[in-house]
């Protein structure tokens, strides 16, 4: 299929073929009929990206900060790799769009497959031929409504939301600050809703549209002020809703001027934000932010998980907004027709950002991309591969490609001799075609289960999100495929016998890995090398600074993530079990109560391993980022050793010192691959045997079965 994408380093842009979204459980796939280009916020995004580094980093100097930090505790050549991998993602554009339902998760049963939809939300609804929705960013079209205005239902919640956060009452007074597209609606729900619009705009064009469309006066910008002042018998406007897009301070001052006494002042375009603090204190007046579209927008609860907010409490979430909009576009209330300056077929949708650029020479206002629906999708998307490596015996296939495969594990695999990049499956397209063309990967997949019943991948890794492990595990496994899994193996119990259970019945089953990489560091090997040389079973402390992670993230939602014991402890209770040289029987762990602020994100773990050797980890996520990330001490044989960071390693016995220290931090990514594409070439047994990944992964479940029950826990 089709899509637009955009390149974040360069800024170029083009519409190419990625693979057909799989369809999950919470939400429906899409077939898109038409989209709407934002000439507001896809302009900002497109000018944004086609800025050079320096330009970027001018706009964005919070995250210079985050990359300076990150250089002087990482080094400056893998914080770059980092940034440099980050670029290469590519923008999906578009947010708004309607089409027809052709598939449905089983979670989204108020829809079914025909079904003519609304879509919204960056990163899903995009400018693309076909479109994986949550369930409550899509809304059924009302009776009769056509597909063009349905495609204004994201804009058009934007706009809703506006209104509602002024609380306009019929007869008020109600000002609009810029006539593009949200302003030209937001004039519109004004009038249905019983208001006086008087609105604002440098373009006369711009404003004979907004009359038309019902606005009572239309004002140039030097005239507003006294107009405001007339219209209201000299008391100002009951609010002033803010809807341009500029950088300046005027409108924010402009709005003080003209509102009343207690009257709102909306903010929905991006503006300067400088507030005169006379005018808004004298007045007293409220100044409000309006969230996109509305209650529900960045809760990824709401948005990814498909859980609305109850009725009663949260009357108008961002699905309710789209769903109201709509209704205004059935009765004739609302016309986004009028608003409608270009369409263009969806294999020409690269000319509407040409308008953009000022290329075409034309004023542009609602610009619409139409789609071919006889079109046939195929279900994967074969390239043109770079130098074949046909010797290769390992042909991986990538199941899922975050920041970390793309910046750690996919430069290392690329340079192996006996590997190959056979293909690629991740969630989004756009994303998976621009690492298969960085990469030399011939095929990509929407669907993961595509990719492992490829009989000629035979060696699979899977770095998707945690919940998805297991499945992909257990899928490769029954394919006869080898796998490298990033931690945690799994989240639940009844995963790991069932895994297991795959794993005993074959004879010679095939290579299972995790990505507990950090006992192959050189660090990790001398440590373990000292404590077996003073013949005595060690006493280890673990102190990780591991840092907060907000409670939104997915890695803290129990259902996707297991939280970060199952999903980043089991790091150190492995590299512990390895220095020790045994796996652990008993646990037992507490965690600072901190309510509101972490879950167990800051926990002190005891260890009791199989050969008598002891562990405390110190996880902890209230220290500062600035300090090391990972501090270990070893105590035997009347010596200590210290690791900081995997960059310095001290030993001290008998009053004698030694260092050992490495040119950068080394975690082990390059051995471990290394190490487990010898298993799988057979050269060598499981870098990791089976029995050590089960202890590590129950090891963890049991940490949080003592944290609810305060007590040891056998393993």
């Amino acid at each position: 299929m089709l899509q637009i994408i955009q390149s974040y380093r360069t800024g170029e842009m083009e519409l190419t073929e990625v693979p057909t979204p799989a369809c999950d459980d919470n939400g429906i796939l899409v077939r898109t009929a038409c989209s709407l280009v934002s000439a507001g916020t896809e302009k900002m995004l497109v000018d944004l990206a086609k800025k050079s580094l320096v330009g970027k980093a001018m706009a964005r100097p919070d995250l210079v900060n985050q990359v300076v930090a990150k250089m002087k505790k990482e080094g400056v050549k893998q914080t770059l790799e980092k940034v440099f991998t980050k670029l290469d993602n590519p923008i999906p554009l578009g947010y708004s769009c309607a089409g027809q339902v052709m598939a449905v998760g089983r979670y989204a049963s108020q829809f079914k497959v025909g079904d003519w939809v609304a879509c919204g939300g960056a990163g899903y609804a995009n400018h693309s031929e076909v479109n994986y929705v949550p369930q409550n960013l899509a809304v059924k079209l009302p009776e009769g409504l056509d597909v063009e205005a349905a495609s204004f239902a994201t804009v058009g919640a934007i706009a809703m939301q506006g209104v509602r956060q002024a609380e306009v009452e019929l007869g008020h007074r109600v000002g609009v600050v810029g006539l593009g597209l949200l302003g030209q609606l937001t004039v519109q729900i004004l009038k249905a809703s019983g208001a006086k619009v008087i609105c604002m705009d440098i373009s006369e064009q711009k404003m004979q549209l907004a009359r038309k469309l019902g606005a009572d006066w239309a004002i140039h910008t030097d005239n507003f002020a006294s107009m405001a002042k007339n219209v209201s018998d000299g008391h100002g406007l009951d609010s002033i809703i803010i809807t341009a897009s500029t950088s300046s301070n005027q409108p924010i001052e402009l709005a003080g001027e003209v509102c009343r006494y207690k009257g709102k002042v909306v903010v929905v375009g991006m503006v300067g934000m400088n507030i005169p603090r006379n005018e808004y204190y004298k007045k007293e007046l409220d100044l409000r932010l309006s969230m996109s579209y509305g209650p529900g927008r960045y809760d990824p609860v709401y948005e990814e998980k498909g859980i609305d907010y109850p009725y009663s409490l949260v009357r108008w979430t961002e699905g309710r907004n789209m769903q109201t909009f709509l209704e205004l576009c059935a009765d004739g209330k609302v016309t986004p027709g009028e608003l409608v300056t270009h369409r263009f077929p969806f294999d020409d949708a690269l000319k509407a950002y040409a308008l953009f650029e000022g290329k075409a020479g034309e004023p542009y206002l609602g610009i619409l991309l139409k789609y071919d629906f006889q079109k046939q999708l195929p279900s994967h998307v074969t390239l043109s591969k770079g130098p074949a490596k046909t010797s290769a015996s390992i042909k991986i296939g990538l199941v899922g490609a975050g920041n970390f495969a793309k910046s750690v594990l996919l430069p290392k695999l690329g340079k192996m001799e006996n590997v190959r990049l056979e293909a690629i499956a991740t969630a989004t397209g756009a994303s998976a075609r621009g690492t298969a063309e960085k990469y030399g990967i011939g095929k990509i997949y929407g669907d993961s289960g595509a990719l492992l019943d490829d009989s000629e991948v035979n060696t699979v890794f899977i770095t998707t999100r945690h919940n998805l492990h297991a499945a992909a595990v257990l899928k490769a496994l029954e394919t006869g495929k080898h796998v490298f899994v990033e931690k945690p193996l799994c989240l639940r119990e009844a995963e790991l016998e069932a895994i297991s259970a795959g794993i005993s019945r074959e004879a010679n089953p095939p290579v299972l890995m995790v990505g507990f990489n950090r006992r192959f560091s050189s660090h990790a090997a001398k440590l373990r090398q000292w404590v077996e040389v003073s013949g005595e079973k060690p006493v280890i402390r673990y102190r990780v600074n591991a840092g907060a992670i907000p409670k939104t993230s997915w890695i803290q939602d129990p259902e996707l993530g297991g939280g970060r014991v199952i999903g980043e402890v089991c790091h150190f209770v492995d590299l512990c079990a390895f220095v020790a040289g045994a796996g652990v029987e008993e646990v037992y762990a507490t965690v600072l109560e901190t309510p509101g602020d972490y879950n167990e994100d800051n926990v002190s773990i005891i260890l009791r391993h199989a050969n008598g050797a002891r562990s405390t980890i110190d996880y902890l996520a209230n220290g500062d980022p600035s300090c090391a990330k990972e501090f270990i001490e070893v105590f035997s044989g009347r010596g200590i050793a210290t690791c900081e960071d995997f960059h310095l390693t001290t030993f001290t016995r008998s009053g004698k010192k030694s260092k050992f220290k490495s040119s950068g931090m080394d975690k082990g990514f390059a051995a471990e691959l290394a190490a487990f594409c010898d298993a799988v070439l057979g050269k060598t047994p499981a870098p990791i045997p089976f029995e050590s990944l089960a202890n590590t992964t129950r090891c963890t479940f049991r940490i949080l079965e003592s944290i609810a029950s305060n007590s040891v826990m056998r393993v």
